[in-house]
């Protein structure tokens, strides 16, 4: 007969026979054996099924079996404690009995006493037990080889646990420091009333973070230097006694390299200016000009329509720094403020997520300002072609190995070289052209394309064609395309100086190449280089 109100048969029948590993039964007081047991059971058991554990006239577990003094006095216990557990050497129906860990404990429903009967193989115990103590091992791992310093303290303040990171970050070897007051780690803690802010929060424990790069703390390490750190604040109770957990950051290589990004700054600023002073200086020039050229009619229009003409370079050039320097510049300090967000060394991921967003601004930047100089460089005269003999093959190949991390999810470089002989010119050029032409063609291509690369030689020339699956240039648009600072308005929302084809042509003029390019809307580009050759040395 059924033991449960149907109500709660499927509750009993999800707990019993679908979510548990182990033996799990309702044993009746009133009966003496089992009216529900769980599949789990049936196996441990050895019974060739359910019906046949509940039909067995045998009404003992334990080997030998309980006196019925001894299984009464174990079913009192349990009724008086409501919870009972013992190891016992339990019988199979069929094989030999095991060692195993018993837990009983009472119940009533409608009136009947009952037992929940849970047996556990002994040897379970001890694979638990096993991951017990690897689980310890890995917390101790993660403690020692932390690249953040942790330091555990107990409620008077005394070091109980130091990691080697933490450590090193103040000259001290960790066996050092425990039983040592926090005090020895704090300069000047007497004037700060540390051990007085110290029992405030204890009186009070919460998660927080102490110091940041606008208002670093101060750590003092065992030569008595003083240096900047980040500490983040945690606590947690053993045995009712508090301990509080100090994550600790050395901020110097964070100064330095914000620093640096000052110094980056104010570069970009000054380069600013001098460009700034340069359209200016034109400007004037041409004033100059155009007042000794104001009763020449058709020289004075000439003379305006090309300071019309460097009043639009100059709105190019403004609208472009502006968005060009900002974006990155904007991008680094959310990641600055982000990584604060994120003081617990298991949130090393984040931060590093954010750094890498630094990282990569600041890669974005130098490739702005080198294209700027590359444009100066030019337009002074300072880039000379220098040939040598290289391997053709071999700088397609690293060239596309470059720009892998620029892929889009899905994008791919198909490329091909059919040039069997080294060749002789200016690898450097070679190199930026075709680096160039690969970010364009990856830039303005959507996930999920194929870039394709091919490069050929024939006795005295050598052709590279790059080819995409991008967005296009309309007719209009490509009567621009060589010029400064020139952006198609289908593509001004992706970053870019309107250099990179201007350099390119210059490159291949100094090399004596031409450039040509095929293109239309939704169609993809194709862009073909040619170059001549001679002889290699």
């Amino acid at each position: 007969m059924p033991l449960l109100p149907d109500a709660y048969s499927a509750v009993m029948a999800d707990l019993l026979y679908t979510h548990s590993g182990e033996m799990l039964g309702i044993y009746d007081l009133a009966l003496g054996w089992f009216t529900h047991v769980n599949p789990a059971g049936v196996r441990l058991l050895a019974y060739p099924s359910k019906e046949a554990f509940l039909a067995d006239p045998n009404h003992s577990l334990r080997v030998p079996p309980w006196t019925p003094a001894q299984w009464q006095h174990l079913c009192d216990l349990t009724r008086r404690e409501g919870h009972h557990e013992l190891k016992a050497d339990v019988r199979r129906h069929v094989g030999e009995p095991f060692r195993a860990y018993v837990k009983l404990t009472y119940c009533e429903l409608a009136g009947k006493p009952l037992l929940l009967v849970n047996i556990t193989e002994h040897n379970r115990l001890q694979q638990a037990e096993r991951a017990l103590a690897h689980s310890v091992r890995r917390f101790e791992a993660v403690f020692a080889n932390a690249t953040l310093g942790i330091v555990v303290c107990d409620e008077p303040g005394r070091m109980v646990s130091v990691n080697a990171q933490a450590g090193q970050l103040f000259g001290y070897a960790p066996a050092e420091l425990l039983g040592q007051p926090i005090e020895l780690l704090v300069p000047d803690a007497a004037g700060r009333q540390h051990v007085q802010q110290r029992a405030a929060y204890n009186a009070d424990p919460q998660v927080r973070s102490m110091g940041h790069s606008d208002r670093p703390l101060a750590g003092q390490r065992r030569d008595g230097t003083v240096f900047p750190v980040e500490a983040s604040l945690s606590y947690f109770y053993l045995d009712e006694e508090l301990y509080g957990v100090a994550y600790i950051l050395d901020l110097s290589a964070k100064q330095a390299a914000e620093q640096e990004l000052l110094a980056q700054h104010e570069r970009v600023a000054r380069l600013n200016a001098e460009l700034e002073q340069r359209v200016v200086d034109r400007t004037n020039a041409l004033l100059l000009t155009l007042e000794q050229l104001e009763k020449r009619g058709d020289e004075l229009a000439l003379a305006l329509q090309a300071e019309q003409q460097l009043g639009e370079l100059k709105s190019r050039f403004v609208s472009m720094a502006s968005h060009e320097f900002r974006t990155p510049l904007t991008a680094m300090l959310s990641s600055a403020d982000l990584i604060e967000e994120f003081p617990g060394a298991h949130q090393q991921p984040q931060r590093l997520k954010h750094v890498n967003h630094i990282r990569t601004s600041v890669q974005h930047l130098n490739t702005i300002l080198e294209e700027f100089l590359s444009v100066g460089r030019i337009e002074e005269g300072k880039i000379e072609a220098r040939p040598a003999n290289l391997n053709l093959d071999d700088l397609v190949r690293d060239t596309v190995a470059d720009v892998q991390s620029l892929l889009k999810t899905g994008q791919t470089i198909d490329w091909q070289v059919e040039c069997p002989v080294p060749v002789r010119l200016d690898a450097s050029l070679l190199r930026k052209i075709l680096m160039n032409l690969l970010s364009n063609a990856l830039k303005y291509s959507g996930e999920h394309s194929v870039i394709t690369v091919r490069a050929g030689c024939v006795p005295e020339e050598l052709t590279i064609t790059v080819q995409d699956q991008g967005i296009g240039i309309s007719p209009e648009d490509q009567n621009h395309l060589f010029e400064q600072f020139f952006r198609a308005p289908s593509v001004i929302t992706e970053p870019g100086t309107g250099l990179g084809l201007y350099i390119i042509a210059k490159y291949l003029e100094l090399m004596g190449g031409t450039i040509d390019l095929q293109s239309a809307p939704g169609a993809g580009t194709t862009v073909t280089i040619a170059l001549p050759l001679t002889t290699p040395d």
